[in-house]
């Protein structure tokens, strides 16, 4: 299946976030472990502009094209949410 609305910047660019934070979380935990720490610091903050970014970007790539071409759309908009859940759910199990 093809997705050519993949090439669009508001449908991969969710994706790049995700991935991003994900990177973040890792390489936070990587450095100072995953011991919960009395103030979040500098990570917990990119982390959470990068997911708030994600969800207004996937928020407008619905409204641009769910009513013009869903059959594509609603592909790239579960590749968007498992991405962030990936991402969530990873700060989730790592109790951070």
């Amino acid at each position: 299946m093809e997705l050519p609305l993949l090439r669009k910047p508001s449908a991969y660019l969710p994706l790049l976030m995700s991935l991003a934070a994900l990177v973040v979380v890792l390489a936070h935990v990587s450095v100072f472990g995953a011991a919960r720490e009395a103030d979040e610091g500098a990570a917990a903050h990119v982390f959470q502009l990068l997911v708030v970014g994600q969800v207004l970007l996937a928020g407008y790539f619905a409204l641009r094209w769910l009513p013009t071409a869903p059959r594509q759309a609603i592909p790239v908009l579960f590749m968007q949410a498992l991405a962030a859940l990936v991402a969530c759910a990873t700060v989730a199990c790592l109790g951070l």
